[in-house]
């Protein structure tokens, strides 16, 4: 995240630069309202910490200018000032502050004042994301809506029942990890929106040709959300979601795509997703094929144990076999109806 600070003492943007940077922020100065202005439209900062009290424009002129022009993306606004008066802080607010430190500051206090502005900004590029990724899908994605909850779905009981086993390092499994599966899982295929109709929407199987363009899918969205990691390091469902968007259709074996990556190298939410998207494939009619029922597809899953699905995300899965019926059975397409459950019906 990049911070300008502004001030008119080089001793305070030193101070104030040191206690930012400590912090692994990116750190711009400018020394007055007017180069901060023009600093805006060089870089995309995302936040200003700014003195109130300035020569020519003071900091609170200046959150009231960058109100005004508006911008792109939200600016969060910490003014650093003596001042305590109720009044004062009023007029602050009301031209377009987010938060105030009384000077002279303590570093640990600014510090925390910037984690919680990191949550707020954080939140708003995720209603952002996720809002524009749902209009994408609506408009270029042919799956529909049960299918996207039904993943989710999916994905968050196998989730419940790795956690309790779970026994990998601290860092592949959040605290969280249920919830960040289950908010992201339904952007796995969020590349698709890069490959042209005639792939995409074509009614029937893909030739060779065709498949190598829609396998492209998992870069195109993996590097996308790549993007946003770099801009938001510390948020953790963009690293999630770009990790399953781009490793979804990896294999435990190797032998998947798009980088071949095998076992435990694969991130464990994309081998979580992988399985869910899978079994909701196989459940589901396609164009070019009717709906497995819920025993086929359990046998070719089983079949998959150690090639294409990870061990322990099998196991959950057969944990969870009653939890995977519910779901098909709240929330399958009207076309898939009494096909699905039927365990003696079985689809070539």
């Amino acid at each position: 995240m990049k911070i300008l600070g502004v001030d008119d003492d080089e001793i305070a943007l030193d101070v104030l630069e040191a206690a930012v940077t400590s912090e692994g922020y990116e750190f711009i100065r400018a020394s007055d309202g007017y180069e901060a202005l023009k600093k805006m439209q060089e870089e995309r900062i995302q936040l200003v910490i700014s003195d109130w009290m300035m020569p020519g424009m003071s900091g609170v002129e200046l959150a009231k200018e960058i109100r005004e022009k508006g911008a792109s993306h939200y600016v969060y606004i910490i003014i650093l000032t003596s001042r305590s008066e109720r009044a004062d802080l009023l007029d602050g607010l009301q031209a377009g502050a987010d938060d105030f430190i009384i000077k002279p500051f303590d570093p640990m206090e600014l510090r925390l004042r910037l984690r919680v502005a990191q949550r707020i900004l954080a939140l708003e590029t995720h209603q952002l994301t996720i809002f524009a990724l749902a209009q994408l899908a609506d408009t270029r994605d042919n799956e529909t809506g049960n299918h996207l909850n039904r993943m989710r779905l999916y994905s968050r009981i196998l989730s419940e029942h790795i956690v309790e086993r779970f026994s990998g390092t601290p860092e592949e499994l959040p605290v969280d990890f249920v919830e960040l599966i289950y908010m992201t899982s339904p952007l796995h295929d969020i590349g698709k929106v890069g490959i042209p109709d005639c792939v995409l929407l074509k009614p029937g199987r893909l030739d060779d040709h065709e498949f190598e363009i829609m396998k492209t899918h998992t870069t195109l969205g993996g590097q996308t959300l790549d993007r946003a990691v770099k801009e938001y390091p510390d948020v953790a469902y963009l690293r999630i979601a770009r990790d399953i968007a781009m490793s979804h259709h990896e294999r435990y074996d190797g032998r998947g795509y798009p980088e071949g990556l095998k076992g435990e190298d694969i991130p464990l939410c994309a081998r979580v997703v992988s399985l869910a998207d899978v079994y909701d494939a196989l459940v589901s009619k396609r164009v070019y094929k009717d709906p497995f029922t819920h025993e086929m597809a359990k046998k070719i899953i089983e079949e998959g144990r150690g090639t294409q699905f990870d061990p322990l995300v099998v196991d959950a899965f057969l944990e969870s076999e009653q939890e995977f019926l519910d779901i098909v059975s709240k929330y399958s397409d009207e076309s898939d109806k009494g096909v699905v459950l039927s365990a003696t019906k079985i689809v070539p």
